[in-house]
């Protein structure tokens, strides 16, 4: 598991909303590598560059906060993720949201998890 820095932002419950925010990143070369919009408008982003992605969302007004999250890869079969979310329970780090995907064929996961403690999340893990 890797600790990266998640960029946060509300967006409005508009058409083209989401499509702006990803064009104006792209603009700016920064690649999207997770996102999860929920219907209240709260954006969760992990880029390449947060630094940079962070610094183009605030200079085109929108109010962003940063936090670290947990991005693994596991092996795309099932009960891949029961095995480090047991770690991290067992550990007693909460897990307070999570996201990830993976392409039909892929034969890997990513995961991104929003947990209370970053790091003691990552080392008990072991990964």
């Amino acid at each position: 598991m890797a600790i990266r820095k998640e960029l946060n932002l509300r967006l409005p419950n508009s058409p083209g909303a989401l499509g702006a925010v990803c064009r104006l990143l792209d603009t700016e070369r920064v690649n999207i590598q997770a996102l999860s919009l929920d219907a209240s408008g709260n954006l969760r982003l992990v880029v390449d560059n947060h630094v940079h992605g962070a610094a183009v969302l605030r200079d085109h007004h929108h109010q962003v906060a940063e936090r670290e999250v947990v991005v693994t890869t596991l092996p795309n079969t099932a009960g891949a993720l029961a095995g480090p979310l047991r770690l991290v329970a067992e550990a007693g780090v909460n897990v307070e949201y999570a996201y990830g995907g993976c392409g039909d064929t892929s034969t890997t996961a990513s995961v991104v998890l929003g947990v209370d403690d970053a790091m003691r999340a990552s080392a008990v893990a072991g990964l």
